[in-house]
């Protein structure tokens, strides 16, 4: 991110960089194909909770843009709550767990769903959907619009119970993931030329 004392010729500049990264960046999922993904999460969704009061939990920021397609797509009563908690803060690399917001509707005897934009390495998720445990949620269970195809999961055999899509192992960011907090709007997935 540009310092800002040094005023409008450094925003100009990082300006003209993330465009530049985005004219230059590879679509690995264009948009068709996320909306067909997205459908699918909803039916598969729309079987499996339809009939249990679910409260989804959005994982800002990443899976804002996620939540909202996803949710406009389901046809049943839920309830909506979001969290912030994020090991990148900002960064390429995640680091130690921060948590910015905790949750306010009760988990206790709810089917709870937490919607990610991606799942990585899992380090984070993994931690959210234990203390959805440990908050007495009655079933609890994860929903992501993209999977990065890799060995390196923070917990053996991690996968998401609701995923739509799954990416190379490369840096991605659009339609939520950022990079260096941009381009969360990007309408599919990218990923930068040479990462």
């Amino acid at each position: 991110m540009p310092e800002q004392h040094d005023g409008h010729l450094e925003i100009a500049q990082y300006h003209n960089d993330m465009k530049v990264l985005m004219d230059e960046a590879d679509c690995l999922i264009d948009l068709p194909a996320v909306e067909r993904a997205l459908d699918d999460m909803a039916e598969r969704l729309t079987q499996s909770l339809s009939d249990s009061m679910p409260v989804f939990y959005c994982v800002m920021n990443g899976g804002l843009i996620t939540t909202g397609h996803l949710l406009t797509r389901l046809g049943f009563p839920l309830e909506v709550d979001y969290l912030h908690a994020t090991r990148y803060r900002g960064g390429l690399r995640g680091g130690e767990l921060f948590w910015r917001v905790s949750p306010e509707v009760p988990m206790a005897g709810r089917h709870v769903v937490i919607v990610d934009d991606i799942l990585d390495e899992g380090a984070t998720l993994a931690s959210i959907l234990e203390y959805c445990h440990q908050a007495g949620a009655a079933s609890v269970s994860s929903a992501v619009l993209v999977e990065k195809m890799h060995d390196r999961k923070a917990v053996p055999d991690l996968k998401a119970d609701y995923c739509g899509l799954e990416v190379e192992d490369r840096y991605v960011f659009g339609f939520g993931m950022d990079y260096k907090g941009y381009w969360r709007n990007a309408p599919g997935i990218f990923a930068p030329r040479g990462l």
